[in-house]
């Protein structure tokens, strides 16, 4: 890939011109920002229950973390990038490197996770669950091409983030949120079709976009001199051209959500006491000690002078994270050369694991002892049999003409919010209309709205008054 080619001003729907004030990928961020999707994610489970007497992490302060630690690694690849290359970068790719990277990695980093529906990874299952369910439904089924059953029955959050920043809804402008295409380039981890899932291959283990959307990705792929994946060409599957390497920001972005999540999960299990105080401290020191020798006894010793032991854990927290920005940013270094060519078929953040016993020992203990933990399989069980209902109250009634309708399903569709009814007559474009209106719900409102609907919670209240997207 072409260092020159790698980014563009161009943004979905209406180009507007630069303000000097502040560059077109800072204006991004802010949109992002101001966005009732980003919003809502102060409303969405990171991984324990919401809300509760103790802070806990939700998505929208995960994403703004995740952001913080983009920016930083921005800042080193583009520096890197254009001490490294200055023969090869035109004056502005040098201006772009230099300053406009870590903006375009920070806003790439704010809505990584956009497109999650409420309750996270269990509301992604409920989704594709509910439609494999129907496998054998020819009645159902046969509403759909091969490409369009691929994307509803391998729903994916990553998918629909793509969506949600550039989909037009009905009565609203063109374009989305009116983002550049490098931000929109940056999250997309797995740019291929749905039917070219490959869990064995990295950049394939899940798919990228809709095929609604497949126009825009393809816009955004060219634009951003992405490169086509040769190897999935086939001839007896066309949909396999639509498969490409990662653009390099990716690798960034990603490496940022992983740092994050990993480390920050286990400050939320300590706040909780899943984690006893000195098994997490032990924890974090052996992983600083793996790469910090020398350090070391600083660390120790500062730490023995901070007497509360959360504010002691956030030190070590912060320590590791900023030891693991550091080495994500030394392999991307290492691994621009693959990265550029698309051979590169590790994550950053397992690259650094590979080397360092402790991030494994951290993913371990987090899948048997968070991700496991009781409360946390509650709320999974709970979000399956939310989504799952709203689905089946909602989606029925999209293959019958208004005329055909019970009164019943002529109900449902009512609730449905205008901008999420498109004017057509294709099924698969109407069930993404009440996918794009329930995976954008914050978990109370599903929540609330299930138990109205259930008659478990009858009246007039707040929440039922409206859903803004």
């Amino acid at each position: 890939m072409d260092l020159n080619k790698l980014y563009s001003s161009k943004r979905t729907g209406k180009n507007t011109g630069q303000e000097q004030s502040r560059s077109i990928y800072r204006r991004d961020y802010d949109r992002i920002i101001f966005s009732s999707a980003f919003r809502r994610l102060q409303n969405k489970t990171q991984v324990f229950p919401l809300p509760g007497s103790i802070f806990v992490h939700n998505r929208l302060t995960h994403s703004l973390e995740v952001s913080s630690v983009g920016r930083s690694l921005g800042a080193i690849a583009g520096e890197y990038i254009a001490s490294k290359y200055p023969a090869d970068l035109t004056p502005e790719s040098m201006e772009f490197y230099l300053h406009d990277l870590q903006d375009v990695i920070a806003a790439a980093c704010l809505c990584h996770d956009i497109g999650n529906p409420s309750f996270g990874h269990s509301g992604e299952d409920a989704i594709a669950e509910y439609f494999r369910e129907k496998e054998h439904s020819s009645e159902f089924k046969n509403n759909f091409s091969t490409t369009q059953w691929a994307d509803l029955t391998n729903f994916e959050g990553n998918a629909n983030a793509i969506r949600c920043l550039t989909s037009k809804q009905s009565g609203k402008e063109s374009g989305g949120l009116g983002l550049t295409f490098p931000t929109l380039a940056s999250i997309m981890k797995y740019p291929c079709a749905s039917t070219a899932i490959n869990k064995k291959i990295l950049h394939r283990k899940k798919f990228g976009y809709l095929q609604a959307d497949r126009d825009i990705f393809m816009e955004i792929a060219a634009e951003t001199g992405m490169k086509k994946d040769l190897a999935a060409y086939t001839q007896s599957s066309e949909n396999h051209a639509d498969v490409y390497y990662r653009h390099p920001f990716v690798w960034l972005v990603e490496a940022a959500d992983d740092i994050c999540y990993n480390i920050i999960d286990m400050e939320d299990a300590h706040r909780l006491r899943i984690i006893e105080h000195n098994e997490c401290v032990e924890v974090f020191l052996q992983l600083l000690k793996e790469p910090e020798s020398d350090n070391i006894k600083h660390i120790e010793a500062r730490l023995t002078s901070i007497e509360d032991k959360n504010s002691q854990i956030s030190y070590l927290r912060a320590k590791s994270i900023s030891y693991l920005i550091y080495r994500a940013g030394e392999l991307f270094k290492e691994n621009l050369d693959k990265i550029l060519s698309g051979t590169l078929d590790s994550a950053i953040y397992d690259l650094i694991k590979s080397n360092n016993s402790s991030l494994s020992y951290i993913e371990k203990f987090s899948v048997e002892n968070i991700y496991n933990h009781r409360s946390v399989v509650e709320i999974e069980n709970a979000g399956y049999n939310v989504m799952r209902e709203l689905l089946q109250h909602f989606i029925p009634p999209m293959f019958k003409p208004c005329n055909q309708r019970r009164k019943i399903e002529d109900k449902a569709v009512k609730l449905i919010p205008r901008q999420f009814l498109f004017d057509t007559e294709e099924p698969y474009m109407k069930v993404l209309g009440v996918i794009d209106y329930i995976s954008g719900m914050t978990d109370n409102y599903a929540v609330d709205l299930y138990k109205r609907i259930k008659g478990i919670d009858m009246g007039m209240n707040s929440g039922s008054m409206s859903f803004s997207k």
